[in-house]
């Protein structure tokens, strides 16, 4: 019988994609905490699945400078530097800015729609301060962004440093403002006007200005 291709998909994850998935984000939110000792015995066994993923999984997380490995010795999480504000930040604001740009091209009434939507459910959390939430609404919104700008290489430099980005505001209790409300406001605008050039440096701004308001609340 002929096998029918027009039908949609199940999207798989495999046992690696799945426990690097798990293991990022218990480094990102502190569950596993920075220079404590990863044993890839343990860690198989909560994820249920064998150590040949985790294995792989942990080697991912060293590249990418979430674990150190040290053969024969351990495994551990790497620590949070403040300081690493200013070295993720502003490469990030440039891709950011870019994916604005590049956006333009792809933009339709549904991705305004749901940039829209997303600013609305960000302030809401800022009012009430859930800071938490904020947070990663905060992401989301980026994201639709750089998913319009429709650039696999900028998707996948961006995801490594917005989780960097994401561990070290979560371990810092950074505080987003109502600023970003009204620049994220702005930039939709500027979108809709397909304002290139202003929508790009709106963009980096909103980026950059964390770093001038972390340092600030340290002096506090």
């Amino acid at each position: 019988m002929p096998i029918p291709i027009n039908h949609a998909k199940p999207i798989r994850i495999s046992a690696k994609e799945n426990a690097f998935n798990q293991l990022q984000q218990w480094i990102i939110d502190g569950t596993l905490r920075p220079e404590e000792k990863l044993n890839d015995t343990e860690l198989a066994q909560a994820l249920g699945v064998s150590r040949t993923p985790i294995r792989e999984s942990l080697q991912l997380l060293e590249v990418q400078g979430f674990v150190e490995m040290f053969p024969g010795k351990a495994t551990q999480v790497t620590t949070v530097k403040k300081e690493d504000i200013k070295d993720l930040l502003p490469p990030l604001a440039s891709l950011q800015a870019l994916s604005a740009e590049l956006a333009i091209a792809n933009l339709t009434d549904k991705t305004i729609k749901m940039m829209e939507d997303t600013n609305e459910r960000f302030s809401q959390a800022i009012q009430t301060k859930d800071y938490f939430s904020a947070l990663k609404i905060d992401e989301e919104f980026h994201q639709i962004i750089v998913d319009a700008a429709n650039n696999p290489y900028i998707t996948a430099m961006v995801a490594n440093l917005q989780a960097h980005v994401r561990r070290l505001f979560f371990h810092n209790s950074i505080v987003l403002t109502t600023h970003s409300i009204q620049e994220h406001a702005t930039i939709i605008e500027l979108l809709k006007k397909r304002d290139a050039t202003s929508v790009s440096q709106v963009m980096r701004d909103n980026w950059l200005r964390a770093i001038e308001e972390f340092y600030t609340r340290e002096d506090l």
